[in-house]
């Protein structure tokens, strides 16, 4: 259906009513392990570290504004071997010290446990990024324990009805919350769920517009309005460096 409405040249509008009203119904683990991607060198996915970044597809959101929608409704033909990413880890061991799991959502993926037990066993470091819909519990209790980037949808994306926020409970220092906002009604919302979880006090906290929707100035007044100074705005530097669009910098 998404191929015959992309043949016919409909509107973006169109694109994303269609993929808000056809949610994929994934539950935890029904998703098969599909690694889509493996970038072999980082040095932002991972803060601090040099890391490998992998790609899962499948994701139980639609949100307008994704910046990997390719992996959320068409897994390609590639798939990465499980046998040849830990050759290339075992032998980048040196080289690097981290491995971000990214997507779509990972935690949907079918034995990602495993997955992460056999990197951490391996004396990497990994770190999830998360949609905020999945339970963190059963992960906290991988030792080490994985970080975790956490999204928290603000109503513009549609999906804050589907957050956990049990999860902000589980969350510590290693960890952070991001935030997408597209309007003012997204900034107050932010603010709102900050200071009723006391998030700055507990783990990183990321404020990112959603491109060409809100003004970073208007953004960076709102958060010295309201004296939010533990949190980070993140700029798309991608975005305002080439082409909003262009896909592979």
């Amino acid at each position: 259906i998404m191929q015959k409405i992309l043949l016919r040249n409909a509107s973006v509008r169109a694109i994303i009513l269609y993929m808000k009203k056809t949610v994929f119904s994934y539950a935890k683990g029904d998703a098969e392990m599909h690694l889509e991607a493996l970038q072999k060198l980082t040095l932002l996915d991972y803060p601090g570290r040099t890391a490998a970044t992998l790609f899962t597809h499948g994701c139980n959101f639609r949100c307008p504004f994704c910046h990997n929608a390719g992996l959320v409704v068409r897994p390609s033909e590639t798939v990465v071997d499980e046998n040849e990413l830990f050759a290339y880890l075992d032998k980048r061991k040196k080289l690097l010290d981290g491995v971000c799991i990214t997507g779509g959502e990972p935690l949907l993926q079918k034995d990602i446990c495993e997955l992460i037990g056999a990197l951490t066993a391996k004396g990497y470091y990994v770190e999830i990024e998360t949609n905020g819909s999945v339970s963190l519990k059963e992960f906290t209790n991988i030792t080490p324990a994985p970080s975790f980037t956490m999204d928290y949808k603000l109503p513009g994306s549609g999906m804050e009805d589907k957050m956990n926020r049990d999860n902000f409970a589980l969350l510590s220092g290693k960890d952070t919350v991001k935030f997408v906002a597209g309007s003012r009604n997204d900034l107050e919302r932010f603010k709102e769920v900050v200071d009723s979880y006391s998030l700055t006090g507990r783990c990183n906290v990321y404020l990112s517009p959603v491109f060409g929707k809100i003004d970073m100035e208007d953004m960076v007044n709102y958060m010295i309005e309201n004296k939010m100074n533990g949190v980070t705005l993140q700029a798309q530097l991608h975005k305002i460096i080439w082409e909003p669009d262009k896909r592979g910098v």
